[in-house]
C-alpha cells in the first residue's frame, strides 16, 4: 500500500492487531501493535506491507489549523512549529485520548470526540519526544508585542465589528502587509482567527441558560443563522444540538 498525505497532517494509532503491517522504505523494520503511533507530516509518503488485519483510528488535521492551535497553545510564531514523522512510536498518553476519541466517535459523542481531538494535539506539542517546535531564527512576521496586542484587541471586541484596517493600525502596518504577517505567524488569517474565537465564546456561553440570538449578538454575528451557519462549520453540528449534548 503506498500511501501519500500532500495536504494536512496524520495521527494513526493501532487499535488491535498490526503484528502483519510493517513500512518498506527503510525508515523502521519494526511492525505494528496494539498502542503505538504513527505520525505522517503534510507532505509525507510512505509504501507499507501489510498482510493480516487490524483495526486502526486516523486523526488528520488541516495545516493552517495546526499551526494556528500550535500559536494558540504556545504563544509563539506558528513558523516555530515542527512535525517530526514517527513510525511505531509508544506513546502512552496519546493513544489514550485517540481511544477516547474513537469511543466517544462510535457512541455519537460528538462533543467528548471534539474535546478528545483537542487534547491529543495538546499532549503531542508537549510530549518532548516528539518535539513541537523548531529551534531556529525566523524573519518577518508579526513583532511579539505586535501579536499580543492584536489577540488582545480581537478578544475585547469580539462583540462588536473588527476591521482588517484597525487591527492593521495596531502595528502601524498596511492591511496587506498586517494580513500577510499574520497569516505568518499564526497560519491563519486574521479573519479565521477571529472566526474561530467567536465560535470559542459560543461554546462557552451555550453552557448557560442565554438564548442563542442573545449568544450570537454577544459574539458578534449578524444574526442567529450567521451564527449557526460559522458554528457548523467550525464544529460540525449547530448550537442548538451542542447545548444539547452538553
Amino acid at each position: 500500500m503506498s500511501y501519500e498525505r500532500p495536504n494536512g497532517h496524520t495521527f494513526s494509532l493501532y487499535l488491535r492487531g498490526g503484528a502483519g503491517t510493517r513500512r518498506l522504505d527503510g525508515i523502521s523494520a519494526a511492525c505494528g501493535r496494539p498502542g503505538v503511533l504513527c505520525i505522517m507530516p503534510q507532505g509525507h509518503s510512505s509504501e507499507w506491507e501489510i498482510t493480516d488485519f487490524f483495526e486502526f483510528v486516523h486523526l488528520y488535521v488541516p495545516d493552517d489549523q495546526m499551526r494556528r492551535m500550535f500559536a494558540e497553545t504556545f504563544d509563539r510564531d506558528a513558523r516555530l512549529m515542527a512535525l517530526p514523522e514517527v513510525t511505531f512510536a509508544d506513546a502512552p498518553a496519546l493513544a489514550h485520548t485517540l481511544r477516547r476519541m474513537t469511543k466517544a466517535m462510535l457512541a455519537g459523542g460528538h462533543l467528548l470526540a471534539e474535546e478528545a481531538m483537542t487534547q491529543a494535539i495538546n499532549d503531542f506539542f508537549v510530549d518532548p519526544r516528539f518535539g513541537g517546535m523548531r529551534p531556529c531564527a525566523i524573519s518577518g512576521g508579526l513583532a511579539p508585542h505586535v501579536r499580543r496586542r492584536s489577540l488582545e484587541y480581537i478578544e475585547a471586541h469580539l462583540g462588536g465589528t473588527i476591521r482588517l484596517q484597525d487591527l492593521a493600525a495596531i502595528g502601524q502596518l498596511s492591511a496587506f502587509h498586517f494580513q500577510r504577517m499574520f497569516r505568518a505567524s499564526y497560519g491563519v488569517s486574521p479573519h479565521g482567527w477571529v472566526a474561530h474565537r467567536r465560535v470559542e465564546r459560543a461554546k462557552s456561553m451555550l453552557s448557560g441558560m442565554d438564548p442563542i440570538a442573545q449568544i450570537a449578538s454577544a459574539c458578534g454575528f449578524s444574526s442567529q443563522s450567521h451564527m449557526t451557519r460559522a458554528f457548523k462549520l467550525g464544529t460540525g453540528i449547530t448550537p442548538s444540538a451542542y447545548r444539547q449534548r452538553q
